[in-house]
């Protein structure tokens, strides 16, 4: 009988650990993002390019779009609509003129959508490893 006790009291302590084990890899892998506001103090406008210099990026990080919303916007597109400046039907419309925007893996492509805005240089693809 003792044994029986002590195998059913082994696999919740098992249990246990693999939960905490669990949380510590999901909070080591949270506690690795960083922020990052799209052109640091100048904020998101024309050029914001060269930001991009030097910085690595990984999926999970936020960037942070400040800027006047009555004279921009952020617009998350595909690799078309950034090359050809404009938004595909049914792409994510910022608008709030601070907008946290987590990166997926792969190239994430922004716009800003007020005419001419885009073609004057206010886009950025950002690669997160």
């Amino acid at each position: 009988m003792a044994q029986g006790r002590g195998s059913a009291a082994g696999r919740r302590n098992a249990a246990v650990l693999a939960m905490v084990l669990l949380c510590v890899l999901l909070h080591g892998e949270l506690a690795e993002s960083a922020v990052y506001t799209v052109g640091d103090r100048g904020g998101w406008g024309f050029n914001s390019g060269g930001w991009l210099r030097g910085k690595r990026f990984r999926a999970g990080d936020v960037l942070v779009f400040k800027y006047s919303p009555s004279a921009h916007n952020v617009v998350a597109v595909n690799a078309a609509g950034y090359k050809s400046c404009s938004a595909p039907r049914g792409a994510k419309v910022y608008k709030s003129g601070s907008d946290r925007v987590t990166l997926a893996r792969g190239t994430n492509y922004f716009i800003c959508s007020f005419p001419g805005h885009c073609q004057a240089g206010m886009k950025i693809a950002v690669t997160a490893a």
